[in-house]
């Protein structure tokens, strides 16, 4: 078994310990000052390279902490992570944001930014294609959205932010009720009847005022009748006629194509 001498273990050792300082990548921002770095960062996250802007704006954290431009840095971190695709690290940003500055004047923008983050319409290109809205997805991230738009209307009704959430909100509130009114669908053409009137009852009871409560109508009315079940019918029937005057016909809605801001 061949040998290595001792005497050129030292020589090695200082080969390696050079050849590691050679690889050692230098920081070009080192001599920067936190103005650059966030020019450098906002101009990264213009041109879409959010990559790039997200170390960036995490070094500004760093250089420029227990400052407003720090804060801003945070802010612009979480939008960047939001638009690579990184909800879960934007939400982390986000939440840490509002832990660190609860008096921050741009608070309205984090919880907006955080309601978008977990918004999710689907209804622009792709819509006419996949004929999937919201309420088909993940209830959740819906449910967290509305949270957050909710608390920044409660909170700062009069904030520039504030119209567009309440739109958002009606949107999920919707969607979340066409959820019910989905499963409820599915129960009532498989025979399910009861487990269809669980469900109608449900979006009718949980999500008043909005559009897909008719539907919900039409499944119970429906499941009622199949069931025999004739008093409880009409008066099902009757409710829905003196709700929904104008659109009261017997019959499920199959249009999916409307945008968010034209759901009424």
């Amino acid at each position: 078994m061949p040998r290595i001498s001792l005497t050129l273990v030292p020589a090695v050792l200082v080969a390696a310990v050079l050849a590691g300082c050679a690889n050692t990548k230098e920081d070009p921002t080192a001599k920067w000052t936190p103005d650059r770095i966030y020019t450098e960062a906002r101009e990264e996250s213009s041109s879409g390279a959010y990559d790039k802007a997200v170390p960036l704006f995490e070094k500004l954290e760093g250089r420029a902490a227990g400052t407003p431009l720090a804060q801003q840095a945070q802010l612009d971190k979480a939008y960047a992570q939001y638009k690579s695709g990184e909800k879960v690290q934007a939400t982390a940003t986000l939440d840490r944001f509002m832990k660190l500055h609860p008096a921050s004047p741009a608070l309205d923008y984090a919880l907006y930014l955080k309601g978008l983050v977990n918004f999710n319409d689907n209804l622009g290109l792709f819509s006419w294609f996949t004929r999937q809205d919201l309420s088909e997805r993940d209830q959740k991230a819906a449910k967290d959205s509305f949270e957050s738009f909710r608390e920044l209307v409660t909170r700062f009704p009069e904030s520039k932010y504030a119209e567009d959430s309440r739109q958002r909100m009606q949107y999920i509130v919707n969607s979340l009720a066409q959820y019910e009114a989905h499963v409820a669908r599915y129960y009532y053409e498989r025979g399910a009847y009861v487990a269809a009137i669980a469900r109608a009852q449900s979006a009718i009871k949980d999500y008043q005022g909005v559009p897909a409560v008719r539907d919900a109508m039409v499944i119970l009315v429906k499941s009622y009748d199949a069931l025999g079940m004739t008093q409880l019918r009409d008066d099902a029937d009757r409710v829905m006629k003196s709700t929904f005057k104008d659109d009261s016909e017997l019959k499920l809605s199959g249009d999916k194509t409307k945008t968010w801001w034209k759901l009424w």
